[in-house]
């Protein structure tokens, strides 16, 4: 008897309904923000948003679970948010300091800037001092953005002799240059193919190499404290393993082409 009661137990016990186990989700839900320039990030003809920071989130989404609720915001709206932790996570951010107060930056391309001068003054202007030494000459340049070492030594200069023209975006920016209400812009190659193609400028700018020992690095931006340290780490991952099979050099190589595609790559592969 006492087995058949057994039985009848052990029967019960496995058509019994279990509760179900909690799933950890693999990663969270955040808002990124992008923003507006060059290739990085731009709307097609029809409106469709295209670029290689969108590819790289899609491709981020794919590989991790992260469910990211996009935004598009200014550069200055962005860094605001983040400073205040109103916002999770956002692109292409250039490290300094005071930034990685409240953020971690994941690196996952660099490239650097080149000025931009009207042709007619090229031959006047062939360097960086020679446009310093001309005390008519401003240069327009995008508020909030970081330019390198190199050139934010040179902007300094000029600020101190008010010859920065601080602007919104860079399609201000370049709006002011065609005006021919500054002199110069400073320009990362992701921006100088599109405006070479829709301003028309290609015959009009002579393009400036000043700095071609420099190298910015950019980067996720990462809340430190929106962002739990485990999704961290699982962000961090996944671009090294984009980076590693050539997932990151396919992406860049599709909006900017094979050779400036192969200057983008980081060496050696982040941590």
């Amino acid at each position: 008897m006492q087995s058949f009661l057994l039985g009848l137990f052990l029967i019960a016990a496995l058509l019994c309904p279990r509760p179900a186990a909690a799933v950890e989700p693999i990663c969270g839900q955040y808002t990124l923000a992008f923003y507006e320039l060059g290739v990085l990030y731009y709307r097609d003809v029809d409106g469709t948003a295209a670029g290689i920071d969108k590819d790289v989130v899609e491709e981020l989404t794919r590989r991790t679970g992260c469910q990211f609720n996009t935004v598009v915001e200014s550069r200055v709206r962005i860094w605001h948010q983040m400073s205040q932790q109103l916002l999770d996570l956002s692109v292409s951010g250039i490290a300094t300091p005071e930034r990685e107060k409240f953020a971690h930056f994941i690196p996952y391309f660099q490239t650097r800037n080149y000025a931009l001068l009207r042709l007619e003054l090229s031959n006047a202007l062939p360097t960086p001092q020679a446009f310093l030494a001309d005390a008519t000459r401003k240069v327009g340049v995008v508020k909030s953005f970081k330019h390198g070492s190199f050139y934010d030594a040179w902007l300094q200069r000029l600020r101190e002799q008010q010859r920065v023209v601080e602007l919104a975006d860079f399609e201000t920016a370049v709006r002011m240059f065609k005006l021919g209400r500054v002199d110069a812009v400073l320009a990362l190659p992701t921006s100088l193919i599109r405006l070479l193609q829709k301003e028309g400028l290609k015959d009009r700018i002579k393009v400036m190499d000043w700095a071609p020992q420099e190298r910015l690095v950019h980067g996720l931006i990462v809340s430190r404290q929106r962002v739990s340290p485990a999704d961290q780490q699982t962000l961090r991952a996944a671009l090294a393993a984009m980076q590693a099979d050539g997932s990151l050099y396919r992406i860049f190589k599709h909006h900017v082409g094979k050779d400036l595609a192969y200057d983008m790559q980081l060496t050696p592969l982040p941590n």
